[in-house]
């Protein structure tokens, strides 16, 4: 592997595609279902398997849900565009062709924002462009390849970002924050495990210092964020590898193994004239209206960045606490309940992007009524709990919600932060802890934290942690 002095000379270059599932009741073209999960080949028709003699017909809330996506993330709307056919063949799409748009695409020229670790960072947008999705083969060890066409003709918006991504990390921090945006308007569910939210990796390298792009290969079809910072970390230092060892780069799109973590090359990377785009003969020109603009621009809510704003001025919290918070609406709403009826909303974030977060999974919620948890804040803010409780409550309620005051209470679960009390346990530990009491005499600073321990042992995990380093400083320095 190239020793991290090497990699540290070479930059990537990240774009990302993503294609998204719109959530539409039946598919682009045909009024076939557009279910998840239904039994294989029950949901198509001779339209979107292409049969000869079948006309598609435009769904028109397909357009809408792609202007209400472009319009999201701060694009240009065409007023007048049209669709072509993306010739090629795969087992799965039994036409031969993809229905797509190529030089004319709905929208162009947009952008989000993103926080990073050197602050905010805007990723461009090239396009957003509408088609339909292909099937899907099922491989079965030993025995061959099955086709289930129900998802073929299944509504899609592809989200072509500027190759303006620089590390794995801002990749995940553009994808979650381009999901957020997504599920705010309600065009789609955005569920990774079911497909309806993937991404192709575009990633090349090239010198610190460069202008020009190197040759650049596809990751495709990564449905997950872990995977994808793991397929471009791989995919980054076997490109350095490569280059250092005077290979040449070949422009080829690859598989990620999530098993193995490592990328394979599937086939050579086709360029736009290998699918001989043209103009869909069956279907018509799309033209953009004035008021169906304005009617669709009227229907989106507020959005990430609009939230992130307010929590950042009416309560304090830091850039990346409020982008981490609005990533999922609904953990937007549950801090928002919260937060309005305590006097420590910061409290409430971190509790949500801390004990919340180790107990989330990607598609479950919060079980917890918002006023417990901001009484779970308050305690703790007013001193009454300590960090520990607070853990502890966040757990106990995950799994039983109840009234957190009146656990503290049944339990006796409330701080000691009485001065007195918390002495006479300082005295009992430095006189059975001499040798620590030594070390830390003789400039050991590691032994006063384990006294500190000591006597929130002795309180059996209530003591005021704070309150205790100041009677431990005080019999020990005073």
């Amino acid at each position: 592997m190239a020793s991290k002095s090497v990699l540290q000379k070479y930059e990537m270059v990240i774009g990302l595609e993503v294609h998204v599932e719109l959530k539409t009741k039946t598919k682009i073209f045909c009024k076939c279902p557009t279910d998840f999960g239904a039994l294989p080949n029950t949901q198509c028709c001779p339209i979107c398997t292409g049969m000869p003699g079948t006309l598609p017909v435009l769904n028109k809330q397909v357009v809408n849900y792609a202007i209400k996506a472009g319009l999201a993330t701060n694009c240009k709307i065409a007023r007048h565009t049209k669709q072509h056919r993306k010739n090629y063949y795969y087992p799965d799409l039994p036409k031969a062709y993809q229905i797509s748009q190529y030089d004319l695409p709905l929208c162009e020229h947009g952008y989000i924002d993103i926080e990073t670790d050197k602050g905010p960072k805007r990723i461009g947008i090239t396009r957003i462009h509408i088609e339909e999705d292909a099937g899907k083969l099922i491989h079965i060890d030993g025995k061959g390849t099955l086709i289930d066409c129900n998802r073929g003709g299944v509504p899609l918006i592809e989200i072509v970002s500027e190759p303006d991504i620089r590390s794995a990390a801002q990749a995940k921090a553009y994808l979650q924050k381009l999901r957020a945006v997504i599920l705010y308007t309600g065009i789609s569910d955005c569920k990774m495990n079911e497909g309806s939210f993937r991404c192709d990796v575009n990633i090349s390298v090239r010198k610190k210092g460069q202008s020009e792009l190197g040759t650049r290969a596809e990751l495709k079809n990564i449905n997950s964020f872990q995977f994808v910072v793991k397929a471009i970390e791989y995919e980054f230092v076997r490109q350095v590898e490569a280059v250092e060892a005077g290979e040449e780069i070949v422009q080829e799109t690859r598989r990620f193994d999530q098993n193995t973590g490592k990328t394979f090359s599937m086939r050579s990377k086709e360029d736009a004239t290998d699918y001989r785009y043209f103009t869909d003969p069956d279907l018509p020109v799309i033209s953009i209206t004035d008021e169906q603009l304005a009617d669709i621009e009227s229907q989106i809510p507020a959005l990430p960045d609009f939230r992130k704003h307010q929590y950042v001025e009416k309560y304090g919290l830091s850039p990346y606490a409020a982008e981490q918070i609005t990533v999922q609406r609904e953990t937007a709403d549950f801090f928002e309940q919260a937060a309005a009826i305590t006097t420590y909303p910061v409290l409430v974030a971190n509790m949500i992007l801390s004990d919340v977060a180790r107990l989330m999974t990607e598609e479950s919620s919060i079980p917890i009524a918002p006023e417990h948890f901001a009484a779970i804040a308050q305690m703790s803010g007013e001193g009454r709990i300590n960090s520990k409780t607070c853990r502890m409550l966040v757990k106990s309620l995950w799994e039983h919600d109840t009234d957190p005051e009146q656990l503290v209470k049944e339990k006796g679960l409330e701080q000691i932060s009485d001065s007195d009390t918390l002495m006479s346990f300082a005295k009992e530990v430095i006189s059975e802890s001499q040798k620590i009491v030594t070390d830390y005499q003789t400039g050991k600073k590691a032994a006063f934290q384990s006294l500190v321990g000591q006597v929130m042992k002795k309180t059996s995990g209530r003591g005021n942690p704070v309150k205790i380093q100041e009677v431990l400083s005080s019999l020990l320095d005073g």
